[in-house]
């Protein structure tokens, strides 16, 4: 929940758990503040941010610092005014020139929309004003939390599930008439399931549609006379409840059990 943002709730959880001491709460909290203050299009909450990790995001070769101020640099060009270039000019010269030994090409990207202005058609530098470029400062920064604290981004309950659907993650799972038991007959699992890839089976294992029992040589399939397929073991029970009669539970065909075809497992 902390991970996508869901901070009220995950407090609330945690608090009516009694685990606030194994929740780092706090650490979650700090890194709202940062993307709030993104989401208004403010950076100095996430330029502090990395003033106080300076050293940690230096060795992990973090370029975000970076970002910001050329984010912050922008934004002085959009405001189109000859005070706004000039400051955008002297900023430049304070804070950016210090990257231009690792980051040029970068860096006269940026630096040439004093020449472009906000109103460029220039898909090239247009992009560079587009309000979007927040939101990647946003991601960029929950890489970069994540990073530092040894974190995924993706829930640790999602990785869970995702290593578990693999495993029984088949093309039947996918389809509408695949039984209920199958956790990939929910929608929420199956949209969790999508990217993943199908499960490697080197034999082929029936399961019966009544009893949920693995079809074998000891259980081993019969064939109703509509070509649906029963466990050996679940249409004798039938049949002996219904004097010998047999009922197909998905299409309601009725018949003798001595209609039934063995079935040969190869």
């Amino acid at each position: 929940m902390l991970r996508m943002s869901y901070f009220e709730t995950a407090t609330k959880l945690s608090e009516s758990s009694n685990i606030m001491d194994l929740v780092d709460i706090d650490i979650f909290r700090e890194a709202k503040k940062v993307i709030d203050a993104l989401k208004n299009r403010e950076v100095a909450s996430a330029l502090t941010w990395c003033a106080d990790n300076k050293t940690r995001l230096k060795k992990s070769k973090s370029k975000f610092e970076f970002q910001l101020r050329l984010q912050e640099f922008i934004e002085l060009v959009r405001v189109d005014t000859a005070e706004s270039y000039k400051k955008a000019i002297q900023y430049a010269r304070k804070h950016l020139a210090s990257w231009g030994t690792t980051h040029m090409k970068e860096l006269q990207h940026v630096l040439a929309t004093l020449a472009f202005k906000s109103t460029t058609e220039c898909s090239k530098y247009k992009v560079l004003f587009e309000l979007r470029q927040w939101d990647v400062l946003v991601d960029q920064f929950k890489q970069e939390f994540c990073k530092l604290y040894g974190m995924t981004m993706e829930p640790l309950l999602n990785i869970y599930l995702q290593a578990g659907l693999s495993a029984l993650k088949t093309p039947y799972g996918l389809e509408e008439g695949c039984t209920k038991e199958d956790p990939l007959s929910q929608e929420n699992f199956r949209k969790l399931a999508l990217p993943l890839p199908f499960s490697k089976q080197h034999h082929s294992k029936l399961v019966c549609y009544i009893s949920k029992e693995l079809m074998d040589t000891e259980n081993p399939p019969q064939v109703l006379p509509n070509g649906y397929v029963y466990s050996t073991k679940a249409l004798k029970e039938m049949a002996e409840k219904n004097g010998g009669k047999i009922t197909c539970p998905r299409t309601g065909l009725v018949c003798n059990y001595t209609e039934l075809v063995k079935a040969y497992i190869s």
